[in-house]
């Protein structure tokens, strides 16, 4: 049987169960607002919700997808230490239940499903991936107007609301020009003139990459996710750099994850840098133009 934790309605999820649909693998699906209680029945962990109950004895593989991965009741009690107390025994068998189904066959963890960029960035200079110079600061005294970008180091890039009925999302950008005064720490990075840039799919050794022509659209030249919907950028399949490759796969065993999507640049000096990973990142489109069925392939490896 095979776990899925993910987000209600999210739509990659919904591709690979058609895929398990049709190799007729049994799965469990659980969503982000199901919450599990832990019980011992037979001498063995069950959990149950409103919608799901399993043995995790009956669990062989896992994906953690999204969703924040499984959540638990936990009971209330009137008297503060017995709250304090019951609490800690709750934290321990949620803890064990965790780590026994990710010492399963796996696409990913809820443990380290959150990445840090910085750290990332700092992992992948020990792999040996050349990355653009970078560094956080709290002013513009050190920043080259039109030589440098900015963008966001956290995971989340899309503001929820940001304006009335619709969510704001965090694009890279060029700085044009020097701030007076100081400000929270930001990122800032040397801006790497490109031939085209590259997204790298990864599962368990295995890369498949597509070359983005986003140079030669104004709209998406520093940042392809301003998608330009009327010239859509070509988007080909593509074959990383053995070596490069090697050094990728190097930095997702250094990291523990086993599966994501890295973003490179191939420059006009004909380097190809490293930019980051987003393991919980949407891979579909790009499959699909370039005929890779990594839905399939998830599908086949769960």
């Amino acid at each position: 049987m095979i776990l899925i934790l993910s987000s209600n309605a999210e739509i990659t999820t919904d591709a690979v169960i058609m895929w398990l649909n049709d190799l007729k693998k049994a799965y469990i699906r659980v969503h982000e607002d199901e919450f599990f209680e832990i019980k011992i029945i037979n001498k063995k962990f069950f959990l149950e919700s409103y919608r799901n109950r399993f043995f995790i004895d009956d669990i062989s593989s896992v994906w953690y997808r999204r969703g924040g991965g499984l959540k638990f009741k936990r009971g209330q009690y009137h008297h503060e230490a017995v709250n304090q107390n019951m609490n800690e025994a709750h934290y321990w068998l949620e803890d064990y239940v965790i780590k026994k189904l990710e010492a399963k066959k796996h696409i990913n963890k809820q443990s380290n499903s959150r990445l840090n960029k910085l750290w990332v960035l700092e992992e992948a200079q020990k792999a040996g991936l050349k990355v653009p110079r970078y560094f956080l600061a709290e002013n513009t005294d050190d920043v080259i107007p039109g030589k440098m970008i900015t963008k966001s180091f956290t995971e989340n890039v899309i503001l929820k609301s940001a304006y009335e009925h619709q969510d704001g999302m965090l694009y890279t950008a060029v700085v044009t020009q020097q701030e007076q005064g100081s400000f929270f720490p930001t990122f800032f990075q040397d801006k790497i003139e490109k031939e085209y840039e590259i997204r790298s799919f990864y599962l368990d050794g295995k890369i498949w990459s597509t070359a983005i022509m986003s140079q030669k659209d104004k709209q998406t030249e520093t940042d392809h996710r301003k998608y330009n919907t009327a010239v859509p950028n070509r988007n080909v399949p593509y074959d990383l750099p053995l070596e490069t490759g090697q050094k990728l796969n190097e930095l997702f065993l250094a990291l523990d994850i086993n599966c994501g999507s890295a973003d490179f640049i191939k420059g006009k000096d004909g380097q190809f840098y490293f930019l980051e990973i987003n393991p919980l990142g949407q891979f579909l489109g790009l499959s699909a133009v370039c005929n890779y069925a990594l839905d399939k392939e998830i599908a086949l490896y769960l």
